[in-house]
């Protein structure tokens, strides 16, 4: 198995981590492990806790870190890693990495459906389990699909978009990757068409972020990944999207904050004290050298803070 993800920002994550010998590490989304292994590498007497949805990449991470003692790697959400770490005696620890979204190898994995570029059966599972998006776009009505297509594509076509998708399997059941990037095509503007990028992008983004509850999951994992923090401990996040961006920004936004008294009050009276600090005021985008080598990572940023 080939499962190969580029990691974008990858020398300014693990520098972020100021990562200690005999530190306690997680990487809430391992992928193809190269994260993990820069982290093993790095440690001697500490420990890598390294977690995956896909036993694809549970696979593969296992088989790159085999023979490393520091090494412990779980299928699991990374939603779900306080419970993970502290059932293996691993809480409080150093740091956390999550690197957001999409693998490069789920991508380019025809069989796997996510992408719009190849014809292959309609799917989008990270962790191949629960409903796929070929369950959501034949049963759905076209409000739930318009719904998910403007909220998770930000898509201002979305009601066309959902209506075209209801109307083409009344003729029948739409059953792959293809199939859906025609139908998407065929209920968009021409003017749309006609601009850069596939007109199905958007949808398929929304309806790989529905299928595997990534948003509630990122809510989720940056809570559980602070709560297991220890003081001076580093959250290091990797997005790739906006909405995820978005979401990380103000949820690190609010643990900085410190009183909220109005400017007036002569002395604080609400007691609240920052519960963290940024260690990139804007977070971090890819040089220049890197949209060359790899233009995905176009929209990528990089957010670490610090916990007090």
């Amino acid at each position: 198995m080939e499962f190969q993800h580029k990691p974008v920002l990858f020398d300014e994550a693990i520098a972020s981590l100021e990562i200690r010998p005999d530190g306690v590490y997680i990487d809430g989304t391992a992928g193809g492990g190269g994260h993990s292994k820069a982290i093993a590498d790095r440690l001697t007497t500490g420990t890598l806790l390294s977690i995956d949805q896909d036993p694809d990449a549970v696979a593969v991470v296992k088989e790159r870190l085999k023979g490393m003692a520091c090494s412990t790697v779980v299928r699991a959400n990374f939603s779900d890693m306080d419970r993970v770490a502290r059932e293996r005696g691993l809480v409080p620890v150093d740091g956390v990495l999550l690197d957001i979204g999409v693998s490069s190898y789920q991508l380019d994995t025809p069989e796997r459906g996510f992408s719009y570029h190849s014809d292959a059966p309609l799917d989008m599972r990270m962790s191949k389990q629960g409903p796929s998006a070929k369950d959501l776009v034949n049963t759905l009505s076209w409000q739930e699909l318009a719904e998910i297509i403007s909220r998770y594509g930000e898509d201002r076509n979305a009601k066309s978009i959902a209506k075209g998708i209801v109307r083409a399997r009344e003729d029948g059941p739409i059953e792959t990757t293809g199939q859906l990037a025609e139908i998407i095509k065929a209920s968009v503007p021409a003017a749309v068409r006609r601009e850069q990028g596939h007109p199905a992008r958007k949808t398929f983004q929304a309806l790989r972020i529905e299928v595997n509850g990534e948003l509630d999951a990122l809510s989720d994992g940056l809570d559980a990944a602070f709560s297991i923090l220890k003081p001076g401990g580093r959250l290091a996040v990797i997005t790739f999207h906006s909405l995820e961006d978005r979401m990380v920004k103000q949820r690190m936004a609010s643990w900085c904050q410190g009183c909220t008294c109005p400017p007036d009050f002569p002395v604080c009276v609400c007691g609240k004290k920052p519960k963290a600090k940024l260690l990139y005021k804007k977070g971090l985008a890819p040089t220049e050298a890197e949209l060359e080598q790899n233009p995905r990572s176009r929209s990528a940023r990089l957010r670490v803070c610090i916990k007090l």
